[in-house]
């Protein structure tokens, strides 16, 4: 799916006015943002035309037409949605065209792989296929049918700059958190962010591919941005990324962090001048930058190697969960100085391999609040 036309002047996220809702901060300082909760199932509810009355959510539907992120299929035949009412709650799913949709799913199975998309009646989903107690059982999850404006989010003013802020500089830009909290409509919505301002090749590695970016994309200033979404050749993630460097590219995406040989590829790329995006599942930004060092340290270079990477490679590192009922986003996050010869506490902690990161979080996250720049001016 292409996108071509001119960028409009940079909107910046808009102030919350009175009655509306605003940013708080938890116990552990982070910060939670009340607006647009970030998720396919918020993107998907936005997709609705009208406001219907409620009993026509009782109604049977067709797949497509239904606002709902994940589909659960048992291996009776049955199927669940997330019932709204609570964090997790699931309900009964009634559909018009549910047997046909799971013919679907099962015909697409190609017997080897779990992960894998379907187009179903012109709507991209995501199946994964897993084997239960009573036989195989199907999560398949609906698709945004076009990348939102990362604006448009719900992330904090001061994190939504200093993100943008990085579009022409190099280095690893990571989105942490666990499966279903809108890590890759995050970092679809920037890259695409990065290709409307800044121009340039994205090249991504993905399996299943999920978000549409394959296009082309016009600057302000006229220049262009070209995107081409890529599957690992034979599955094999670092071959992906060896591939996308023969290749050029400015930006590289991969998909998720998913072997160690991956995990080293993924920090020579990103200290060699390219500006690397990814997403590993961890529980805090922490966790998930030790969780890269030590994923490397395990594919033939030395933990002190990894980390040592790791320190001159990062840029960022973002958190996010969702919570609640409805939904609210909640991020953390940590920034490195975009000058690798300037002077970092950030790098210089990495280099250690002992991230006692909350400190210089919580100084973060007050100049960002306060719109105080993070770094001198580079």
């Amino acid at each position: 799916m292409g996108i071509f036309g001119k960028e409009k002047p940079e909107n910046k996220p808009a102030q919350p006015s009175a009655g509306q809702a605003q940013s708080s901060v938890d116990v552990q300082g982070r910060t939670i943002r009340n607006s647009n909760a970030m998720s396919s199932a918020a993107l998907l509810h936005n997709e609705a035309k009208a406001v219907k009355p409620a009993y026509m959510d009782d109604l049977p539907k067709m797949v497509n037409d239904t606002n709902f992120s994940d589909l659960y299929v048992t291996p009776d035949k049955k199927s669940y949605i997330w019932s709204g009412k609570s964090n997790s709650g699931l309900k009964v799913g009634k559909f018009i065209d549910i047997q046909e949709f799971i013919n679907a799913i099962e015909e697409k199975y190609d017997g080897k792989t779990s992960s894998y998309s379907l187009i179903y009646k012109g709507r991209n989903y995501r199946i994964e296929r897993t084997i239960a107690l009573e036989g195989e059982q199907f999560c398949a999850r609906k698709m945004p049918t076009e990348i939102p404006d990362i604006e448009k989010l719900g992330f904090p003013v001061g994190i939504y700059r200093q993100l943008v802020s990085l579009a022409p500089k190099s280095g690893l830009i990571l989105f942490a958190g666990a499966t279903g909290t809108g890590k890759s409509t995050s970092i679809a919505s920037l890259l695409k962010k990065y290709l409307q301002t800044e121009g340039g090749y994205a090249f991504t590695i993905e399996d299943p591919i999920e978000m549409p970016l394959d296009g082309v994309y016009q600057t302000v200033n006229g220049d262009l941005g070209l995107c081409k979404q890529t599957t690992p050749p034979d599955g094999v993630w670092e071959e992906g990324i060896k591939s996308a460097l023969r290749s050029k590219p400015r930006y590289i995406y991969l998909g998720e962090i998913r072997s160690a040989e991956a995990a080293v590829e993924l920090l020579r790329a990103a200290t060699s001048g390219h500006l690397v995006l990814s997403t590993i599942h961890a529980n805090n930004v922490g966790d998930a930058v030790t969780a890269v060092a030590k994923y490397a340290a395990s594919g033939g270079i030395s933990e002190e190697m990894a980390f040592e990477m790791m320190a001159n490679g990062f840029l960022a590192c973002i958190h996010q969960n969702l919570v609640g009922s409805p939904k609210k986003l909640q991020v953390e996050s940590l920034f490195a100085n975009p000058d690798i010869n300037a002077g970092c506490q950030v790098r210089a902690m990495m280099r250690t391999g002992k991230l006692n990161l909350a400190t210089i979080m919580e100084s973060q996250r007050t100049k960002l609040e306060k719109g105080v720049p993070l770094f001198e001016l580079y």
